[in-house]
């Protein structure tokens, strides 16, 4: 099994978690949130390359 897989694994495993545990709700503002709380700590000039990257990748 690769990384991501494994990452992506563990993301879906803690998604179900905080689904048992939290509301609804409670649980989609963490899933949303965390990766919008990322993007915006990376500099201009990172996000500018991640949106390039990603798409160069969607072309493929």
């Amino acid at each position: 099994m690769s990384k991501n897989a494994k990452v992506a694994a563990g993301g879906v495993a803690a998604g179900l978690i905080l689904l048992i545990w939290l509301p609804w709700w409670a649980a989609l503002l963490i899933v949303l949130g965390v990766p919008a709380a990322a993007y915006l700590t990376l500099d201009p000039a990172q996000r500018r390359r991640l949106r390039h990257v990603t798409r160069k990748e969607v072309g493929r």
